[in-house]
Order: C-alpha cells, then sequence, then structure tokens
C-alpha cells in the first residue's frame, strides 16, 4: 500500500520527468554537436538569431546560480523577447560546468567558451526529427501552458 499524499506523488512525478527532459536535452545537444548545429555565447547567437531565426530550435540560457552581471541580464531579456515573438523554444538550464562538459569544454587554444547563450539549429540538409528534441520541446510548450515561459531545468553532474 502506497502511503503517499497526492502533492508527493506530484512532486515524485515532476522531479522524474525534469530528470528524462534533461537526458533528452544531453541527448539533444550530443546528436546536434557532430552536425554543426550548435551556436555558443550571447553575441554569437544574437548575431544568429538575427539572420536566419527560422533555423533556431532550441534556445538554453546558462546560469549557476544567481548571475549578478546586469549586463547579461539584459541580453537574457533581449533574447528571451525575441524567442518568443520567433516561437523559438526557450529553457533555462543551470549546471554550467556539466553544460561545459556535454559541450567539449573550451574553444581551441583552451580558451572557455560563453555558454551563457546556447542555440541549437536545424542541420542544413534535411528537417531534424529527433525523439528527444520532441520531448524537450514538448516539455517547452506544456510549460508555457503553465505560465512558465522559461522553464528552468537542472543538468545532472
Amino acid at each position: 500500500m502506497c502511503n503517499m499524499t497526492v502533492e508527493e506523488n506530484s512532486a515524485d512525478h515532476s522531479s522524474q520527468r525534469m530528470v528524462s527532459v534533461a537526458e533528452a536535452l544531453e541527448e539533444v545537444l550530443s546528436s546536434a554537436l557532430p552536425q554543426n548545429c550548435i551556436t555558443v555565447g550571447v553575441y554569437e547567437a544574437a548575431k544568429s538569431l538575427n539572420a536566419d531565426p527560422d533555423n533556431v530550435v532550441l534556445c538554453l540560457l546558462a546560469t549557476d546560480g544567481e548571475e549578478e552581471d546586469v549586463a547579461l541580464q539584459i541580453h537574457f531579456t533581449l533574447i528571451q523577447a525575441f524567442c518568443r515573438e520567433n516561437d523559438i523554444n526557450i529553457l533555462r538550464v543551470s549546471n554550467i560546468r556539466r553544460l561545459a562538459e556535454i559541450l567539449g569544454g573550451g574553444k581551441p587554444g583552451g580558451e572557455p567558451m560563453d555558454l551563457h547563450c546556447v542555440l541549437v539549429t536545424n542541420p542544413q540538409s534535411l528537417l531534424w526529427k529527433d525523439p528527444a528534441l520532441s520531448k524537450v520541446n514538448r516539455f517547452c510548450r506544456e510549460s508555457r501552458c503553465l505560465d512558465q515561459w522559461v522553464p528552468v531545468i537542472n543538468l545532472p553532474d
């Protein structure tokens, strides 16, 4: 017999769902990387969004805890507005260290990447039908229905 309350059951299901979406996000990033379908960096993302917003399938805004950088917060606000206007799904990702591991660490020459904004784009050759991307997109859609316009995903270590 289960003695779990509705709230506990709902919280347990929610945490399982978040882990599932985090795993799907890792899969999306891992499969997009070798196809050169990743744009990394706030300024690079802004240029890419401006040049071809229809090619962007997902926008990640990454932080570790509370970011105090006012300029970064302004960039995030502008990127979020642009993505909403162009029907691009957005996720806020915590654990920037894990994101760096998934994306390969740094630029050639040992320079760290600006992982505060990461775009996933469609491969040029075909429309990308990835079940993991579908799962992430569904999560974003469902979150918007709950008035969570920028849901937060914690990438586990």
